[in-house]
């Protein structure tokens, strides 16, 4: 209900500056009796997934909280699960700012954020002290100074360090703010990769005797036949779920509005079709061989609909949750 006088109040600020300043509100109010102005009773939507009991479908994607500062008060909201990260084996303090940019009128946004973090060992340590009940996935990635050759080096590194404390493990291979990541997408380098990761995950299984899920994310700026070889390869490796889909270099639907040529993945509203498309595609192609976690301009429960009925399992939320508020997550969770 307050939400449209907050948001005017934010959007004066720097986008970055008010998504720390908008967090660190939160930090400091959950556990008091102050938390009541976020938290939010939801219906309970039970869904099975990559054998994961979710209380609901509907998740916080990554980039949100990278270092994982903020799940306690996130976990309030009534997510069915958040996503973490994206984070690796080192901090990086990404790219120069300003780096995140507001398209008010398409409500969208463009990020060149270049996966700034602290490091995996500080996310891990954010996770033994929060007290968040929910499921908690884990977004890796590799370092921007590592070489695309030796990527899956960073990966495994992540991989055997989070695997203790998430419910699934998400690939990031698809940012287009690090240089070269998205080559690990096509060819050689992604066979070796999904090998290699499957090979790590059934040895870390072993060893903790527990089984973690992987969902690696992509792009949703492949072509339908890559997208095709993308699906081929994901079953061949027995890789547990496709996150589809990350921020977009396309910038055709917000072409002349304000902050449209600045480089960077673009997300929220104008990305909805595009992402949309990509999950019909992998639905058709995938034939319900893994599941298909939705993401990419979901501003409304149509939005959401839309995302499952093309043939997402779960979806997930993040510019929609800038412009519309936590009364996003309970009108989508409540009628979808």
């Amino acid at each position: 209900m307050f939400y449209p006088l907050i948001r005017q109040a934010l959007f004066q600020l720097e986008p970055e500056k008010a998504h720390e300043f908008t967090f660190q509100q939160l930090k400091r109010i959950t556990g008091t009796p102050l938390e009541f102005l976020v938290r939010q009773s939801v219906p309970t939507k039970a869904i099975n997934c990559m054998g994961i009991s979710f209380k609901n479908p509907l998740g916080l994607a990554a980039g949100f909280d990278k270092n994982g500062d903020y799940i306690d008060a996130i976990g309030a909201m009534g997510f069915g699960f958040i996503e973490v990260g994206t984070v690796t084996p080192h901090a990086q303090p990404g790219n120069k700012k300003p780096r995140l940019f507001r398209l008010v009128k398409a409500g969208g946004l463009i990020n060149r954020m270049g996966c700034n973090n602290l490091g995996v060992d500080n996310l891990i340590n954010n996770i033994k002290n929060s007290n968040f009940g929910g499921v908690l996935g884990i977004n890796i990635g590799k370092n921007q100074d590592t070489p695309i050759e030796q990527g899956k080096d960073d990966y495994l590194i992540c991989m055997e360090k989070v695997y203790p404390y998430a419910d699934y493990i998400a690939i990031n291979i698809s940012s287009p703010n690090t240089p070269e990541l998205t080559n690990l997408q096509f060819g050689e380098l992604l066979d070796n990769l999904l090998f290699s990761i499957k090979d790590k995950q059934t040895a870390l299984q072993e060893y903790h005797n527990k089984y973690v899920p992987i969902a690696v994310k992509i792009t949703p700026d492949m072509t339908k036949s890559e997208l095709i070889q993308m699906a081929d390869m994901l079953v061949k490796h027995n890789i547990d779920g496709v996150i589809a889909t990350n921020t977009t270099t396309n910038r055709e639907l917000v072409h002349g509005l304000d902050h449209s040529s600045q480089a960077g993945g673009l997300s929220g509203r104008p990305i909805h079709l595009i992402s949309t498309e990509v999950i019909s595609i992998l639905s058709s192609e995938l034939k319900g061989k893994l599941p298909i976690i939705g993401v990419g301009g979901i501003d409304s429960l149509m939005a959401a609909r839309e995302k499952m009925a093309a043939g997402a399992a779960l979806i997930q939320i993040y510019s929609g949750l800038i412009f519309n508020g936590p009364r996003l997550i309970k009108d989508i969770i409540s009628d979808i």
